[in-house]
């Protein structure tokens, strides 16, 4: 498991703006990461798959999170494009793969759509498909727990919930995650990776960025002609299964990976290990096949 850390990064100002970023350099091929709500570049949950594969990782934090304003590349396909400039400023001229990972997904999406010459292969891992999201009562909750306004006393609180008492604090969230009863995901976990949780959760924030991932967006799956793959759980709370159906159906080259974690994380279930090593050899393969 990765160190419980936040990794370095650095802040680039492009032609659209600023944006924060992490490159952790290994061989020259590249994957780009685009991570979830409330996450940001340094924030990672696991990693190894790639770190394995000698594969470099770069990160940017998408508008409204971290050092990333949310008005550079305010829309979905405008920071995809912003992310391919940073690729360019960085000296990124093939990225192995896009990676999206639960609100990331989108940005993947139009990423790898917009940038075919760039992007060779699409990994959407719980991610947030072309259907309408989120449902209407998650929204307005959302735009009263996490509003610019609110969303440092939300986390300031959960913060305090989780120094008090972990495994409650983990309980309250993880309610909303996951589709089984919040205990018997709690029970699931070992201690490691409770603890991992509580870390991520710890440090998480929202910004302007997690009110941005709430905007509709357009539907880009039919313009991805890469190989893609989709990776999803029927007891996902946090995005439904439907989105990765969706993303299937919408992408002509698209394979579906059916995890079988009971909540967001694929990486803490049993059969993640076997899932790596799907990824490692659709990592390896000829993209053009």
């Amino acid at each position: 498991m990765t160190s419980m850390m936040e990794r370095p990064t650095n802040t680039v100002t492009l032609s659209a703006g600023p944006v924060e970023y992490r490159l952790d350099r290994r061989g020259d091929a590249v994957v780009v990461v685009f991570h979830g709500g409330h996450m940001r570049a340094g924030l990672t949950l696991d990693e190894r798959v790639y770190a394995e594969a000698d594969l470099s990782v770069l990160a940017p934090s998408r508008p409204g999170y971290g050092r990333t304003p949310v008005t550079t590349g305010t829309t979905v396909p405008a920071f995809a494009d912003v992310t391919a400039d940073l690729c360019r400023h960085l000296g990124v001229e093939r990225v192995t793969a896009a990676v999206g990972i639960s609100a990331g997904g989108p940005t993947a999406v139009a990423f790898a759509a917009r940038h075919p010459g760039l992007v060779e292969r699409l990994i959407l891992q719980g991610a947030v498909g072309p259907l309408p999201y989120p449902d209407r009562r998650t929204r307005l909750l959302a735009g009263l727990m996490f509003s610019p306004r609110t969303e440092g006393m939300t986390w300031s609180g959960m913060r305090s919930l989780l120094r008090r008492s972990p495994d409650r604090g983990l309980r309250q969230l993880l309610a909303g995650l996951a589709t089984p009863p919040a205990d018997q995901v709690l029970a699931g976990l070992t201690p490691a990776q409770r603890t991992r949780l509580v870390w991520l959760f710890s440090r998480m924030r929202s910004g302007t960025g997690f009110r941005n991932d709430l905007r509709p967006r357009d539907d880009l799956t039919a313009q991805v002609t890469q190989p893609a793959l989709v990776i999803a759980s029927r007891r996902d709370g946090a995005v439904p299964f439907a989105h990765a159906e969706a993303l299937v159906a919408g992408i002509p080259r698209a394979d579906l990976i059916e995890s079988q974690a009971d909540h967001h994380f694929h990486e803490f279930a049993p059969d993640w290990p076997t899932i790596a090593e799907t990824l490692r050899a659709f990592l390896t393969a000829d993209p053009r096949s």
